[in-house]
């Protein structure tokens, strides 16, 4: 792989660091615009975020600090209907996107007092649109008939949904591969030098020249924006999850803590651990997960369970995404969240459009890191 020295000629249009759910979704809208794109993927080394998803395509609750984020994912619980049917036309992969609406199931009235009010806040900051329900334990139970008797109630979204992020993942690579994309895989980026005209991405004994270069790597931005003029405060965050033995269909909406996949597999999960890069598991966690989800659906209580597994979330400071182009460095981007999955449609579309220098429906104002202190 040479470097192309003429300023109007690259080895790649766009230069994409990082080959998760967020760079792969990048990498797919590009293709659909006729781009050449380069993804550039660490390999089985890399702590990858993407393998731990939960799979929700989560609207309620998301961006209750921040109107602009909140906007984002209901646009893209939005687009994600032509996305998934996009990708099942051109790959044959049906990704069992299912957006029948989603509950947030309670334990206690406290919680679920302070859900409802969180609710209520974003439906008055949205101008009155943001459909949500409260539900008392029986009205919860009419619309999912295995919940306990031990719950408070419920909030109910029509907006949420979930999908299956393997099959996901498996029809971006493949409708990558298929559009001509060029994956280079297994080989960490040693340094990005930025040129006058676009960007030399540097491997350990190779090199690539592209005109745009977005940084898509998830907790590895952190080391890589400065090469770029570029602020990413990301920090590690680890879920973990256990999975069922296959069961007959009997959660018909996914939740924030338990939802059944298209196999029937039951996935439990939602904790949230400040443990820096370490992705194992914990009995003490697995054991709330689990005592949580019979709390919820006490039909598991005799279920086998066959693995369990941690990943790393990406987090900024205040949880919310970084989607900003270099001052310094024209063409240089970073992109980073925690949502891969809700977002995806987003990232596809709308955010493609951004880094093409076209117009948007959407302000990322609120999303640059310079709402970080240094």
């Amino acid at each position: 792989m040479s470097v192309r020295n003429h300023a109007s000629r690259h080895d790649t249009d766009v230069a994409i660091i990082g080959g998760g759910l967020v760079g792969m979704s990048l990498a797919y809208g590009l293709l659909r615009q006729g781009k050449t794109v380069t993804v550039f993927d660490e390999g089985d080394q890399a702590l990858r975020a993407s393998r731990g998803n939960f799979g929700l395509v989560w609207v309620q609750g998301k961006g209750d600090s921040c109107p602009d984020y909140a906007h984002l994912t209901r646009l893209s619980a939005r687009l994600w209907p032509e996305l998934a049917a996009s990708l099942q036309q051109e790959t044959g992969i049906d990704i069992e996107l299912r957006q029948d609406g989603g509950l947030y199931v309670c334990l206690d009235q406290p919680s679920l007092q302070q859900r409802a009010d969180m609710l209520a806040r974003m439906r008055q900051d949205s101008g009155g649109d943001y459909p949500f329900e409260v539900l008392t334990p029986e009205q919860a139970r009419e619309k999912e008939p295995a919940l306990g008797p031990d719950i408070a109630g419920a909030t109910w979204s029509p907006m949420d949904g979930h999908l299956n992020p393997l099959l996901l993942f498996r029809a971006l690579h493949q409708a990558f591969k298929q559009r001509g994309g060029n994956l280079v895989n297994g080989e960490p980026v040693q340094h990005i030098q930025p040129l006058q005209h676009g960007f030399e991405v540097r491997l350990q004994d190779k090199s690539l020249t592209a005109g745009k270069v977005v940084l898509a790597a998830g907790l590895g931005n952190k080391a890589l924006a400065p090469q770029l003029g570029l602020y990413a405060p990301v920090e590690p965050n680890r879920g973990q999850v256990l999975i069922t033995e296959r069961l007959k269909p009997f959660i018909h909406y996914p939740t924030g803590h338990v939802r059944q996949t298209g196999e029937g597999t039951v996935q439990l999960g939602d904790s949230k651990e400040d443990v820096g890069l370490n992705t194992g598991t914990t009995a003490e966690e697995l054991g709330k997960i689990a005592a949580r989800a019979i709390r919820m659906y006490p039909v598991l209580e005799k279920v086998r369970l066959i693995r369990a597994w941690g990943a790393l979330r990406v987090m900024t400071p205040d949880g919310y995404p970084i989607y900003q182009q270099s001052s310094r460095h024209p063409g240089a981007y970073v992109v980073t969240c925690h949502s891969g999955v809700t977002l995806g449609a987003v990232h596809a579309g709308p955010l493609v459009n951004w880094l093409l220098g076209k117009d948007i429906e959407i302000s990322l104002e609120a999303f640059s890191a310079d709402r970080f202190p240094i």
